[in-house]
């Protein structure tokens, strides 16, 4: 910490001191559900993670030799997409920091109740590098794998030299497995046919003997092109992850909130009843591309059938969610379910922020199952309405 000597004793710049004193006021900062809510979740108050939770240590030099004006040197622009785990009774994140210079990393932040008090560790995650390093790394699912090991897999950008554009750039999987969430065993990355992969997640159990991947394969770095929604294939083994049998689960549809573009959120919840996955879907809109989550549900035994969608979006952006370096997004790549049944869905919102919002497995099983499915007319949804206000008048 930046200290001064003076008398012979070592004294804190009370800048620093005042700094120091304002962050841990904030936090400790408790947080609260928004109520009323729809009855299927409750959003919180607060953001779980922002930028100013970021530790003090990593931005500021307290050396007042080397930073007399105490100036902050390394700026955090932003903490998104987070993964999550429960790891020895804490709900961790693994968060993706985005610095001031545009490259993002990773780093583990730990709350004892799942709402509040995150704190980052003291380090960020060292990732280690494969031949060509990464440019960029991002928005980290967590899988603890029924092998014992816990997967980071994770999306890793680099430019694409082939094409002298400063923008065009090449996304692929990255994998990566700890026992600690501190020392990583970087593995090469997931080798498929598609052009690029992103949103890339591993299922917690194995398949037939074999790792199973939700994919989402695309053409471009943007452009998704002829991938067509959510992918699964099969790798036989981890340490050479080549991707095998990959098909298409759940499709893109027109005039749909995933009508552009769809991807996976977390791995899936094991229920009795299936297999419950968060995703999120995109469309376009005179005011540009606006993402949402939505929910579906996979046969307990084939991970391949999906047996329940509700119609349109499980969630979106509220109107403080809508601000940020990106628009209008919500994001999901995170969440945690409690032996109580309690499922705590961590979300980003506009590329800025992390929230948390809070349901329980009972609850999002009913809404899965007995939410109206997408009949992709007008009048479809004009009958799904009427079918509801005559089942209510047989109650009179």
């Amino acid at each position: 910490m930046s200290i001064t000597k003076k008398g012979g004793e070592m004294k804190m710049i009370p800048q620093y001191e005042s700094l120091m004193k304002e962050h841990k006021d904030f936090l400790q900062l408790k947080n609260g559900p928004v109520l009323p809510s729809n009855g299927i979740y409750e959003r919180y108050q607060n953001p779980v993670v922002t930028a100013a939770h970021a530790p003090l240590h990593w931005r500021y030099d307290f050396n007042a030799e080397t930073n007399p004006l105490g100036l902050e040197r390394i700026g955090v622009n932003a903490t998104f997409n987070p993964g999550a785990i429960k790891f020895n009774g804490k709900y961790v994140l693994a968060v993706r920091v985005e610095g001031n210079d545009r490259k993002s990393f990773f780093a583990m932040a730990e709350s004892p109740n799942g709402i509040d008090n995150f704190r980052f560790w003291d380090k960020p995650v060292v990732m280690p590098q494969l031949e060509e390093p990464d440019t960029n790394v991002y928005d980290m699912r967590l899988t603890k794998h029924e092998d014992g090991w816990i997967y980071g897999v994770f999306c890793t950008e680099r430019k694409d030299k082939s094409n002298p554009d400063t923008t065009a750039a090449i996304a692929n999987a990255g994998i990566a497995r700890t026992k600690d969430l501190v020392k990583w065993e970087r593995l090469p990355d997931l080798i498929s046919t598609s052009g690029q992969q992103r949103n890339v997640v591993m299922h917690p159990e194995f398949v037939n003997g074999k790792y199973a991947l939700y994919t989402r394969p695309q053409d471009g770095f943007i452009e998704v092109g002829k991938g067509g929604g959510i992918g699964l294939g099969y790798v036989k083994d981890i340490t050479n992850p080549v991707l095998e049998d990959e098909k298409i689960i759940n499709h893109k549809a027109y005039h749909t909130i995933y009508e552009m573009k769809n991807g996976l959120g977390p791995a899936p919840i094991k229920t009795n009843e299936g297999w419950l996955h968060l995703a999120h879907g995109v469309r376009n809109t005179a005011g540009g591309l606006r993402y949402t989550l939505y929910l579906f549900m996979t046969d307990l035994n084939d991970i391949s059938k999906v047996i329940h969608q509700p119609a349109g979006y499980f969630m979106a952006p509220n109107y403080k969610e809508t601000v940020g370096d990106v628009p209008n997004v919500l994001f999901g790549n995170g969440w945690i379910t409690d032996d109580d049944g309690k499922v705590y869905i961590y979300y980003a919102s506009s590329d800025t922020r992390s929230h948390v919002a809070v349901s329980t497995v009972e609850r999002l099983l009913d809404y899965v199952k007995n939410t109206s499915e997408d009949k992709m007319t007008s009048a479809d949804s004009v009958q799904n309405i009427i079918k509801l206000v005559d089942h209510n008048k047989n109650l009179d």
